[in-house]
């Protein structure tokens, strides 16, 4: 059965079963950043037991390594395998994610769990990107916005729900046990998009060279570069939110899954007000977001000792965060032209670079003895560079548009 004769009972299964995977790809990415103190307690005991600011530091590199799996994989696996049945490559996908994941359970030493992370990161973005646009076309015409938002939506609950689930189950029986809960999740979406998702052709003509065409775009490049840097901040500050709140703000263990629900809140309302913030004027979003992104990450950095504005600056972060991310996307699909496909992978590209920086240069200012609140204050430095990068962009495309054109 094709996706243009489903039934709405089989459409939404079919986009439940992508949802699943999304809930998933939310859990993997971001429940680390709740169990960095429990990670580098028994991946690195002789620098815990000698320094902890140093091993969570360090720890705090799988966060980054994950993300570097996310930049190379989505541009090269979505260009790769344009031509093919897009049913089937989800089917791979999810059973990748499914094992890799169960790597990390096993994997003995920081080394091998490091390995375990990278790998798991590389179907993360050609996920997205191809399931958006079968989730797109589930619906039919007129629903298509709706199909990928639906599906993105496993994503936000997974901060509400999976993450801080997944924290509270790593903070009191082993942080292996979150990850072995999320290749179940895997699993389990496997095997539902095998059952539900109907057969969604390819497209034969494209190849992986005419994917990397995009590059060549120079607004691409800029646009990449705002969610690269702009979105940093963001993560600069959720990847040490853990430390922040017991170190920092001396609250106990437990209470780091209640500021990870608050903070999964933030980001479900944020993408939704973001949408419509974007769809007004994308420009103008995009520019009073990432200054409204540097502010919050200044207040949070001032104020993260008592655990109330901790919250609630930590919920301001994400908030804008997450609205910016819709902008973001629809800007690069905007320029992009017609290389949708990879367009909508290489975002997830540009935001887990940002994941990237953000989780490295936060670990930096924490290893050089600056606190735990220094993450935040690199988030303000990551924001503003954003900022920098949104302008230029405006000012070279103003100044395009109006050069006489060539008769």
């Amino acid at each position: 059965m094709t996706s243009s004769i489903l039934s709405r009972g089989a459409a939404m299964r079919a986009l439940l079963s992508l949802a699943i995977g999304s809930f998933g790809i939310g859990m993997t990415e971001f429940v680390m950043m709740g169990l960095l103190p429990n990670v580098a307690a028994e991946l690195l005991p002789t620098a815990w037991a000698a320094n902890p600011d140093d091993a969570i530091a360090q720890a705090g590199w799988l966060i980054s390594l994950y993300a570097l799996g996310v930049v190379i994989g989505a541009p090269t696996i979505a260009g790769s395998v344009a031509r093919f049945p897009r049913h089937r490559v989800m089917i791979v996908l999810a059973l990748a994610l499914t094992v890799f994941n169960l790597l990390t359970v096993i994997a003995p030493t920081y080394e091998l769990v490091a390995a375990s992370r990278l790998l798991a990161g590389l179907p993360h973005g050609a996920y997205f990107g191809i399931g958006a646009l079968v989730a797109a076309d589930v619906l039919g015409p007129g629903n298509r916005a709706k199909g990928v938002a639906f599906v993105l939506t496993g994503l936000t609950v997974a901060n509400v729900v999976g993450v801080p689930l997944g924290t509270l189950l790593g903070q009191n029986f082993g942080w292996r046990l979150a990850f072995l809960v999320v290749g179940g999740v895997f699993a389990l979406a496997t095997l539902a998009i095998v059952l539900f998702v109907p057969e969604h052709p390819g497209d034969p003509g494209r190849r992986l060279r005419d994917e990397l065409r995009v590059f060549r775009v120079g607004q691409v490049w800029f646009a990449l570069g705002i969610g690269a840097v702009g979105f940093g901040g963001f993560f600069a500050m959720y990847s040490y939110i853990a430390p922040m709140v017991t170190e920092l703000a001396g609250s106990p263990e437990w209470a780091v899954s209640i500021v990870l629900v608050i903070v999964g809140i933030g980001m479900t309302i944020g993408n939704i007000v973001g949408g419509h913030l974007a769809d007004v004027n994308l420009k103008k979003w995009l520019l009073i977001g990432l200054l409204a992104m540097a502010a919050a990450s200044a207040l949070l950095a001032l104020t993260a000792g008592w655990v109330v504005t901790l919250a609630l600056f930590a919920f301001a972060v994400s908030f804008v965060g997450s609205a910016l991310s819709p902008a973001i996307q629809t800007r690069l699909m905007d320029v992009a032209g017609d290389n949708q496909s990879i367009a909508a992978a290489l975002n997830h590209s540009a935001l887990n670079i940002g994941n990237s920086l953000g989780a490295f240069l936060g670990g930096v200012v924490i290893a050089l003895g600056l606190g735990f609140a220094a993450p935040a204050w690199v988030g303000t430095a990551l924001a503003i560079g954003g900022l920098f990068v949104a302008v230029w962009s405006f000012r070279v495309e103003k100044s395009r548009a109006a050069e006489p054109v060539a008769v």
